[in-house]
């Protein structure tokens, strides 16, 4: 077989029967030793999506290459590269107009306990946040790209920027500088306040580029932007809280926005056992 490849590669017919002893062992060495080098020189040259699987030193892997939406999926009339950032841009008119919320998917497959960092940079008046433990409204047709789950919230005028959200998934879970936890009944109960909303908002840029950090380990979830605090959930809502999901931008509708996000970041951590992540 290897043989019959490497008469159908050479510029001239060859005619295999005419061949001395040696002359065919020879053409055999050769065509192994050309098999070899086949095989063995494609892994050297890397693709951009293996390189960004590599884990930096703190365990964390890149999940946007900076250059293009490989990877992720949505609207290409909202979702773009820009100045090496993913952005979303929506209008007031034509393809960019929103009707519903729309999300930018990434397709990495879901994320059970992990951190998750990432920078931030909203228009006045947008809305976005990053989706995680999610689902995809697959069964809605006609409104594509729709994700329901939990959300680290993000606005451009930062009244709601770092609380915990459910887009579609029983809303507020806790607001900024509370600790609460969420019981069968599917509401949120505050069980501690930890600083005070306004000192947290001022911690928050405009316009500005913000660096935004989620964890998520059990039924626990720890929001930060700019390394402080915002908010703390223990989920213990046994029938609706989620254990994974996927992950996802999303572009809010309502006025014109434009949101970049950059240097986004996940690491996996090992599962909890259930009865560590119940301690509020």
């Amino acid at each position: 077989m290897i043989l019959i490849l490497i008469q159908k590669m050479l510029p001239v017919s060859l005619d295999l029967t005419r061949l001395t002893n040696m002359e065919f062992i020879m053409l055999k060495k050769w065509s192994l030793l050309f098999l070899f080098v086949s095989l063995f020189s494609v892994p050297l040259t890397r693709s951009s999506a293996e390189d960004s699987a590599v884990p930096d030193k703190d365990g964390f892997v890149s999940i946007f290459n900076g250059k293009n939406l490989d990877g992720w999926a949505g609207n290409p009339a909202i979702w773009s590269v820009e100045d090496g950032c993913i952005t979303g841009a929506t209008g007031e008119s034509g393809d960019n107009k929103l009707t519903y919320n729309q999300f930018l998917i990434w397709r990495g497959g879901e994320v059970e306990d992990f951190v998750i960092t990432f920078d931030i940079k909203l228009t006045k008046g947008g809305n976005s946040g990053m989706q995680f433990r999610s689902w995809e409204d697959v069964d809605n047709k006609k409104q594509p790209y729709r994700v329901y789950g939990y959300q680290g919230d993000f606005d451009g005028d930062a009244v709601h920027s770092g609380i915990l959200y459910g887009e579609n998934f029983r809303g507020i879970l806790a607001q900024r500088g509370q600790e609460t936890v969420i019981g069968d009944d599917h509401k949120p109960k505050e069980v501690k306040r930890f600083a005070e909303n306004e000192d947290i908002k001022r911690q928050i840029k405009i316009e500005d580029w913000n660096h935004y950090e989620i964890t998520a380990q059990g039924f626990k979830i720890t929001e930060k932007i700019n390394d402080v605090v915002t908010s703390i959930c223990t989920d213990n809502d046994t029938k609706v809280r989620r254990a994974s999901g996927i992950l996802a931008i999303q572009a809010h509708v309502g006025p014109p926005m434009k949101v970049q996000v950059k240097n986004i970041k996940l690491k996996r951590l090992p599962k909890e056992k259930e009865a560590d992540s119940l301690i509020p």
